[in-house]
């Protein structure tokens, strides 16, 4: 290995520093609009340890494939997933959300797929990357998709239902029990976008909140996406798409020669082994019960700014389903801009005319109490209040 120059090596971090400081970070808690978070502490020390890893090549690395197969095999037990079923590393919820559609593609040889329109946005590039046909639902008065109007279109077309479990713009979920009996009645592929929600609506049930039923219990879903990086807790970029029939990812392996297995399904050929044993490191830390604790932690921060912006004379879109808030305002572009000058970020949602809140696990009741009188004086400020 070539020795290190200090100086270089000085100056370039110094360099990178700089950069860093204008960045907004998790840790501050001033970051309320994203799904990401801090990663728990091991999941940082794990990831740094398996840097040089590539499970795109597994038998460079067998411990590494030893990780990924347990890991898989607890997101399997969490997503009550049968023993049928098979796992596939993914870098997010949007390429967990291509690979689904490009199996329910292949096993169809169908184009149309069926989807509410607040589901995520990677389902544009998925009509563009694929050549396939979105049939876009309006939503119910409560932000899901409408069964009525979903039976309607069922055609001998349709490759594919999207269920989205915990969406993006308000954390609301679809009513997959619903789907999964007419998809399964059909035969349709019924994939759900769980990469929010599926780390936290099966510990929302543990804690007995009225949530939908959304994983493999139900006969008809075929696919779940669930994202790590989210409220796994752990580092970016880490999701699984968990497959009912292992067989399935027959219809999109190819074979490859030149690495070390003989097939490879997926969109990635090289793929880092670092963030599958963060995320690995993080779930044997925690336990089913720590994540439990923390979606309960959560949700009472949740209740917690939904009093305090209900104090300040806002009004929500919908009651939270879960640690997401949507604040309705007649400006939010301009309320995102003055908190973004005061040193708070969060996301608007134009279409729903709100900002949005996420209430991450770094996120506490005291952020919440220095959060409000920015949010009341930048609403003062455009005229909202």
């Amino acid at each position: 290995m070539a020795s290190i120059n200090k100086k270089k090596e000085k100056k370039i971090f110094k360099e990178l520093v700089s950069f860093q400081q204008r960045d907004f970070c998790f840790s501050s808690g001033h970051i309320l609009g994203s799904m990401c978070t801090q990663p728990h502490p091991i999941a940082r020390e794990a990831y740094i340890q398996f840097l040089e890893t590539n499970l795109g090549d597994p038998e460079l690395c067998p411990g590494t494939k030893e990780i990924e197969s347990r890991f898989i095999a607890f997101i399997s037990k969490l997503l009550h997933a049968p023993k049928t079923s098979e796992g596939q590393i993914v870098s997010g919820g949007t390429e967990g959300n291509i690979t689904a559609m490009w199996i329910a593609k292949q096993l169809s040889r169908k184009k149309e797929v069926i989807l509410s329109e607040n589901a995520h946005f990677s389902f544009q590039k998925i009509a563009s990357l694929m050549n396939m046909k979105p049939i876009e639902l309006p939503l119910t008065s409560e932000y899901i998709m409408d069964i009525t109007k979903m039976k309607k279109e069922i055609h001998k077309g349709i490759a594919a239902v999207i269920g989205i479990a915990g969406s993006t713009e308000l954390g609301t979920i679809d009513p997959i029990p619903e789907l999964s009996d007419i998809c399964s009645d059909e035969h349709i592929f019924l994939h759900v976008d769980a990469a929010f929600g599926g780390f936290v609506i099966p510990f929302l049930r543990e804690l007995h909140y009225n949530v939908p039923q959304f994983d493999f219990k139900l006969k008809g879903v075929s696919t779940i996406s669930i994202d790590s990086h989210k409220m796994g807790y752990s580092a970016i970029p880490l999701g699984t798409l968990m497959i009912r029939q292992k067989h399935w990812l027959e219809s999109i392996s190819v074979e490859s020669p030149y690495i070390s297995c003989e097939k490879q399904a997926g969109i990635l050929g090289t793929r880092s082994g670092a963030p599958v044993a963060a995320a690995y490191a993080v779930t044997q830390y925690l336990g089913f019960q720590g994540y439990k604790s923390m979606v309960e932690s959560c949700m009472n921060v949740t209740n917690y700014t939904k009093k305090r912006l209900e104090e300040l004379g806002l009004s929500l879109v919908i009651r939270p389903t879960m640690n997401i808030v949507g604040v309705k305002l007649k400006k939010p572009g301009q309320i995102v801009k003055k908190l973004s000058e005061k040193g708070w970020r969060v996301n608007k949602v134009e279409r729903l005319s709100c900002i949005r809140l996420v209430l991450m696990s770094q996120i506490t009741k005291k952020i919440i109490d220095e959060f409000i009188p920015s949010l009341k004086k930048a609403c003062e400020e455009v005229g909202e209040l």
